[in-house]
């Protein structure tokens, strides 16, 4: 299979002995628990991701990449999230 092609979602875990099925199915649970956990306690994240998902949607840029590289490199992001993170909390 092909990395890139969606190769994750058509393994085989069939090809996993019993435990290493219940292994795998524990860790995507802790992980899954892990990132809740980072992501409830780092609420700029929300902020992050929605800030850039609303500009794409209302500027529909025609060079994505180039429009994400532009907006994550802003030196003034970490300001304007920071500000949006403190208006959020009162």
């Amino acid at each position: 299979m092909m990395a890139g092609n969606g190769a994750l979602a058509k393994l085989d875990v069939g090809v996993l002995s019993a435990e290493q099925q219940e292994k795998l199915r524990r860790f995507k649970i802790r992980t899954r628990v892990d990132n809740e956990t980072y992501l409830r306690s780092h609420p700029e994240v929300e902020v992050l991701i929605g800030g850039f998902l609303r500009d794409v949607i209302l500027k529909r840029p025609a060079d994505i990449r180039e429009f994400a590289a532009d907006h994550f490199s802003n030196p003034s992001l970490h300001v304007v999230i920071g500000s949006k993170v403190e208006g959020n909390m009162e």
